[in-house]
């Protein structure tokens, strides 16, 4: 395929993406003004950093710098290659993109494109078993038995793995070493074979709708385990992953709330019963990955479980979220309100539903969980007993990442402890201070946060050359006589913004506006695009959005290099003009030669 032909498809792909929807599918955003704002999801971001800028199509975070396009937020937020990034905003707007040439397929080793390729041909093969007369039969019982319907089959997707050993090894396309690193078929001796074998299948999705593992439950009793699940590959991590999450995202924005279940068949169950914010974690507590995905879409998470001892390991393993993630974890028991085992089996029952939303709607924060527990097993031993068990718990809680907390969120959570315990403030404060000097959590860190472009600081002059024709791109018609002052790619330190230089001053020699625009149309790598936003951004801000003031900025940082190219006194060579000089020259040419010398300087330049 030519470059032309590939930019024709990134244009038509981009202009069938509205970046406000791509975004909001994935993080929840609020209308500010002409923008919308959300929390980043390239950095920890605990209050609204990113803007979404419809009229622009871009985003760009002012605390981190990230931005970019629609292209760049896919590929930086599922960490995947532009063509990958490509071909899923291609299949949400339902536009068939052209094949790529073989010259420009990877050349060796298994790509995350070619991971997630195998995932989408084993969906379709274990779909197609669902519905095979005889292959899908005992799949089919299984699903009838557990009462799920066939719009559920069909939201999730569910499938088939048929009873014999080389069933998708047939069915498969491209390198059978792709599906061996999927774990799609396992080798044992030298012998290849289907890894999930006699099994109803339920996908998991990514939140942006790929297959990227697999779980599969038995259908015959006596095959062991009752549930196998897909190992990690590159594009799958249990830690960040829920089931659910793309069939729950949206209810879960509205709702603002998201409830955790334990099991597929629980996901499913609440979904037919008409509560849409479900999502279950994949045999996992839940983890800061989890966090950090749910925060972007709401502000509080309710574990439900089936009973109080479970519901009290949720509390012990989630109290580490709660403090580093800043979202309100709340506990809630199913045998706070019926005997059912699981919400499956209770959504069976005629008043299951009041009964599931009266448990969710009941459930105590995670604070108020652990320290009832506490209470009713200490209560009996006297208050002595019982303050010294109360101290105990805080001081596990100062470990576990409350003395980390900024200040004022400390006194906030300090505040609740003592409205929870009756002990006094100052107790509670002192014993998290001490505990904070004992060490870290045994939990470990928090995960780094990624690389943040150097945006605290001012442009420099050459920089913001570039950041006013990004924001202004005629402004080097104007001055065609100072084209040569114009900094070259040498002139940056960073190689994402020589990359921009590039980019820009190649426009201009061209004869073409290097505007912000036909600039990230141009690029595919996340990085560069990010550097063209910031500057692009930091120039607005400086000028307040104004043109005239974007202007005289541009006349001023050029009359900079012009100075510095010269020496720190502006010494000019005999015969040069100062660029005072030239400037003027180049007011007094746009008088005499009115409009035809702004569209073509070049031309006004041989006349002059």
């Amino acid at each position: 395929m030519s470059l032309d032909a590939r930019h024709d498809d990134k244009q038509r792909v981009k202009e069938a993406s509205d970046i406000v929807d791509v975004v909001g599918s994935h993080v929840s955003l609020k209308p500010r003004g002409r923008e919308f704002v959300g929390l980043c999801p390239f950095h920890d971001d605990h209050t609204p950093s990113m803007a979404v800028i419809p009229h622009k199509q871009i985003f760009y975070c002012h605390a981190c710098g990230t931005g970019g396009d629609v292209f760049s937020f896919v590929q930086k937020y599922h960490r995947m290659d532009f063509r990958a990034a490509l071909e899923y905003l291609a299949q949400r707007a339902g536009i068939e993109l052209r094949p790529l040439a073989s010259s420009q397929r990877p050349a060796d080793g298994a790509s995350t494109g070619d991971i997630a390729e195998a995932h989408r041909v084993a969906h379709n093969f274990f779909r197609a078993i669902l519905n095979h007369p005889e292959h899908g039969q005992g799949a089919r019982a299984v699903i009838a038995r557990r009462g799920i319907s066939r719009e559920m089959v069909d939201l999730f997707e569910l499938g088939a793995a048929p009873a014999r050993h080389d069933g998708l090894i047939l069915k498969l396309g491209g390198s059978p070493q792709v599906y061996l690193d999927a774990g799609l078929i396992k080798e044992r001796e030298g012998r290849r074979y289907d890894a999930f074998r006699n099994r109803v299948i339920f996908p998991i999705h990514d939140q942006m709708g790929r297959v990227i593992a697999f779980g599969a439950r038995r259908i015959d009793d006596a095959d062991e385990p009752k549930y196998l699940n897909s190992p990690e590959t590159p594009i799958f991590h249990k830690s960040d992953t829920l089931y659910g999450l793309r069939q729950a995202a949206r209810a879960i924005q509205r709702e603002r709330q998201a409830v955790i279940v334990e099991g597929y068949t629980d996901v499913i169950a609440c979904h037919q019963a008409g509560m849409g914010n479900v999502v279950g974690t994949l045999g996992t507590a839940l983890t800061p990955g989890h966090a950090r995905v749910l925060r972007r879409l709401c502000e509080r998470v309710v574990l439900l479980f089936d009973g109080d001892e479970a519901g009290q390991r949720a509390a012990d393993r989630a109290v580490n979220v709660f403090f580093d993630e800043s979202i309100d974890v709340s506990i809630a028991t199913l045998s706070s309100v019926t005997d059912a085992k699981d919400p499956d089996e209770l959504l069976k029952r005629e008043d299951g539903l009041e009964l599931l939303r009266r448990a969710v709607a009941s459930g105590v924060d995670l604070l108020e969980f652990r320290f009832a527990k506490i209470r009713h097993a200490w209560s009996h031993k006297g208050p002595a007993a019982l303050n010294r068990a109360l101290t105990e718990e805080i001081r596990t809680l100062a470990d576990l990442g409350l003395s980390r907390l900024e200040p004022k969120a400390r006194g906030l959570v300090i505040r609740r402890l003592h409205e929870l315990t009756g002990l006094e403030a100052q107790l509670i404060s002192d014993a998290v201070s001490n505990a904070g000097r004992r060490g870290a959590s045994p939990y470990g860190e928090k995960s780094p946060e990624v690389e943040r472009p150097r945006l605290g600081r001012a442009l420099s002059s050459a920089e913001s050359v570039l950041g006013c024709l990004l924001v202004e791109p005629k402004l080097w018609r104007l001055h065609a006589d100072c084209l040569d002052l114009l900094p070259t790619e040498r002139s940056f330190e960073r190689p994402e913004t020589q990359r921009v230089a590039e980019r820009v001053l190649g426009l201009v020699r061209a004869g073409t506006d290097p505007s912000l625009q036909v600039v990230l149309d141009m690029e595919t790598r996340p990085e560069v695009q990010a550097a063209a936003v910031a500057l692009a951004a930091a120039t607005e801000t400086q000028t307040d959005h104004n043109p005239a003031r974007v202007a005289t900025l541009f006349e001023d940082c050029l009359a900079r290099l012009w100075a510095a190219s010269h020496g720190a006194s502006g010494t000019k060579k005999d015969g040069e003009a100062s660029l005072s000089e030239r400037l003027e020259r180049e007011r007094a040419l746009r008088q005499r030669l009115g409009q035809s010398a702004r569209s073509n300087p070049w031309r006004a330049r041989r006349t002059d």
